[in-house]
């Protein structure tokens, strides 16, 4: 990780440039808000293990990671960092890619998000990514918008799942042949978040070939929640 501070984002200026915070407040401010930040450097040379080494001693239930990004902040997030980390910690994981502006404005803050992607298929199971998707949309207070579940496939190949109701938002099937990472590419870009589910045969880096989740990073532009099918949505998104 960089020595240098000011090379980690501004918090109290990011904040207060939202309107969180006032001009000029103090550290103490940012706590008031319920937010504990804190910047961590480490002289490891293997920023994976760092990290990982991390997350043993302070448990997250929500990685974020910037892939693509290459030079300037952060440099060292590419993508050879941002997926063996989420493939080792095994933790729900957003990617936002370094070309994306994500759902978030950078300049005050406001959330953007109203076209949800879930590609669905029998394996990986679908539900958690379901679950995480509503819970996700419901804590950041998103007022409408439109869940996509997404098969490539035939209809009657397409999982059965259960659909929360969330006020204002409705959901839709799609089912659509050929390939299948070219299609989740395609319909992701059309989207504001993709949310997909993995699990331990064709999860993060497999050997040979790459898990769906993981060949549609490296390609889409799109922001991409990944949850293992196994997990359990935390309660920090209820």
């Amino acid at each position: 990780m960089s020595s240098q501070w000011d090379e980690f984002p501004a918090i109290r200026e990011t904040l207060e440039h939202w309107g969180l915070l006032p001009k000029g407040s103090p550290r103490s401010a940012v706590a008031e808000l319920g937010i504990e930040a804190r910047k961590v450097v480490t002289q490891e040379s293997n920023p994976v293990e760092a990290v990982l080494r991390y997350l043993e001693r302070h448990p997250a239930e929500l990685i974020v990671l910037a892939t693509h990004q290459r030079e300037g902040r952060m440099r060292w997030l590419g993508k050879s960092v941002a997926e063996p980390v989420a493939r080792r910690a095994a933790q729900m994981t957003l990617f936002i890619p370094g070309d994306s502006q994500g759902f978030v404005s950078a300049y005050d803050g406001s959330i953007t998000l109203s076209r949800v992607l879930i590609p669905v298929a029998n394996s990986p199971k679908p539900q958690p990514a379901i679950e995480a998707a509503a819970r996700l949309v419901r804590r950041m207070n998103c007022p409408q918008g439109t869940f996509t579940l997404f098969h490539v496939g035939q209809s009657d190949t397409m999982p059965a799942v259960r659909c929360r109701e969330v006020a204002g938002w409705n959901w839709t099937n799609k089912v659509q042949s050929g390939d299948v990472i070219q299609n989740i590419v395609d319909a992701g870009n059309e989207a504001d978040l993709i949310v997909m589910a993995t699990d331990g045969r064709n999860g993060f880096l497999d050997a040979l070939r790459g898990s769906h989740s993981e060949r549609v990073l490296r390609i889409c532009a799109t922001p991409l929640l990944t949850i293992h099918e196994e997990s359990t949505v935390s309660e920090s998104l209820r």
